[in-house]
């Protein structure tokens, strides 16, 4: 029989009706309370890490989920994670940096409707995570609407459908009918030991690029983040005409800031070397992302900058594939 351990965080899977609108509420075990039936074969145990809306969590709440899952490893086969969808994304990434060598799954999940509605996803969700919480494979993963996410390549698009989440430059994991797992590819198994590393460095920023950014904002930036992420157009790079940002990329990196270009397209990443606007940018010492995700990419610098104070060491860590967040592009491509 296996054993699941399930760490309610709040979000709206456990929200209930308040004087000022939807508001977490639920423990552990009442959300088990709501499933029609429990799985077979399975041992279900629950606890409460937190009870809020998930625009709340932050950097420190990955912190406590990475404890308690590494402090509770060796009891259970496989954890579920119930959590807000709104930063769900972020969250199953920190972990997937945070938690590395597992060789058990932990699955995140959540809801667009709470679980006590009449018609909601919860109870399916749920229910889903907690099938595949009992496979026997290792990593971070989000389930949602009958799909198995890697949990640093998921990205939520939608703010009511059911299927909230997409799989973003990698395709799924899995998918979920009832009972039956069907694999659409399966990750290898992790050859190195399990372990915990949850230093972060949280002095991140995440810019928006849009015509009319104007250069001295970085002067605002400057001195309160070590790590700046610049969402650019298309595949990367930073207007020179006009409002001309790149001296003041150039003092950034001077600087020691990491910069990291990304894109704000969604799929297929950046790549700088295709444009002039792209090869003025990579003249710097920036980092690349490739097709990472925002969401992963965020997480990844935080905890890059919590390993190191070394820039080129922090360049090597952003650059290189972790957790299955990078697709490393061959010479052909």
């Amino acid at each position: 029989m296996k054993k699941i351990l399930l760490l309610a965080t709040g979000g709206t899977i456990a929200s209930v009706e308040g004087n000022e609108g939807l508001a977490p509420g639920l423990t552990a075990e009442e959300l088990l309370h709501f499933l029609p039936e429990s799985p077979s074969n399975v041992k279900i145990d629950g606890k409460i890490l937190m009870n809020i809306d998930s625009t709340n969590l932050q950097p420190e709440h990955w912190v406590m989920i990475a404890n308690a899952i590494y402090k509770h490893y060796d009891e259970y086969d496989g954890f579920v994670i119930t959590h807000g969808t709104d930063t769900l994304a972020y969250t199953s990434s920190a972990l997937s940096y945070m938690l590395q060598g597992l060789k058990k799954p932990v699955v995140l999940t959540g809801s667009q409707v709470p679980i006590s509605f009449k018609k909601t996803d919860a109870k399916k969700n749920v229910a889903d995570a907690l099938r595949f919480a009992s496979e026997d494979i290792g990593g971070v993963y989000i389930v949602f609407d009958g799909r198995v996410i890697l949990g640093t390549r998921a990205v939520k698009m939608r703010t009511k459908s059911y299927d909230a989440f997409e799989s973003i430059n990698h395709p799924y994991v899995a998918y979920i009918n009832k009972n039956e797992v069907k694999y659409h590819w399966k990750p290898e198994p992790s050859s190195g030991p399990m372990s915990l590393n949850t230093n972060l460095c949280t002095d991140v920023f995440l810019m928006k690029l849009y015509p009319g950014t104007k250069p001295e904002i970085f002067d605002c930036l400057k001195n309160l983040y070590k790590g700046i992420i610049i969402e650019s157009f298309g595949n990367g790079g930073l207007p020179f005409e006009g409002r001309n940002l790149l001296p003041k990329l150039q003092e950034l990196t001077e600087q020691g800031i990491a910069v990291v270009i990304t894109t704000q397209c969604l799929e297929e990443g950046e790549d700088l070397l295709l444009y002039e606007v792209g090869r003025k940018v990579a003249q710097y010492k920036v980092i690349l992302s490739g097709d990472m995700n925002t969401e992963a990419i965020v997480a990844k610098l935080m905890w890059a900058l919590g390993q190191t104070d070394s820039l080129e060491r922090v360049k090597e860590i952003i650059e290189t594939p972790l957790a299955g967040d990078l697709t490393i592009k061959t010479e052909d491509e």
